[in-house]
């Protein structure tokens, strides 16, 4: 079966994330979507983060109604921080009867070269890249025939406007899945 890991702090994890990961399901060859909740990217800082089981909790409400995408917690057993070199590799020992593939934004595969092992993950593995506006200027022919580009809806969200809009005190109802948005009111989280 043909896996994309969408990887990500879901800090939390909003709309623009399940129209994405919904898009390449009913859209490619993709069979199935694992949102692989990270604990720590090397990339970020990890006191900015709800608890790894609370952005999880809510991945896997986010998710419980569509049968094609889940919420996966491999990296939590893994040693910290978080490269994606090597989650692959643990998954594909664990599942050799799947194949995997990476799916990010246009504006992560503009740095992974900066990545561990940026240069192997293009020569290995299939990525499905989605756009985002700021990245209209890339230049596709640069990549190997191993990058997708998915024409994919544009959402410009981000789970930083997320956090910062409920600091405010605004509301972010549209913006999240409902179960989502309960268990966010419920437990007051991103509120200081």
């Amino acid at each position: 079966m043909k896996i994309g890991l969408f990887f990500g702090s879901f800090n939390p994890i909003h709309i623009g994330h399940l129209i994405i990961a919904n898009h390449l399901v009913e859209h490619t060859d993709l069979l199935e979507v694992w949102f692989v909740v990270t604990p720590h990217n090397p990339h970020k800082k990890k006191s900015t983060l709800l608890d790894d089981y609370q952005r999880l909790h809510m991945v896997r409400l986010a998710t419980e109604s569509y049968h094609k995408i889940k919420g996966s917690d491999i990296e939590f057993k893994l040693p910290q921080p978080n490269y994606t070199i090597h989650t692959l590799a643990h998954l594909e020992d664990k599942f050799p009867q799947h194949e995997f593939s990476l799916i990010m934004g246009a504006d992560n595969l503009s740095q992974i070269h900066s990545w561990k092992n940026g240069d192997l993950l293009l020569e290995r593995y299939s990525i499905y890249v989605y756009p985002r506006v700021q990245d209209t200027d890339i230049n596709r022919g640069a990549y190997p025939t191993s990058v997708h580009w998915v024409d994919a809806p544009i959402i410009e969200l981000s789970a930083t406007q997320i956090r910062s809009m409920l600091r405010e005190g605004k509301n972010i109802r549209p913006l999240v899945p409902l179960e989502v948005f309960d268990y966010l009111e419920k437990n007051a989280f991103y509120r200081k």
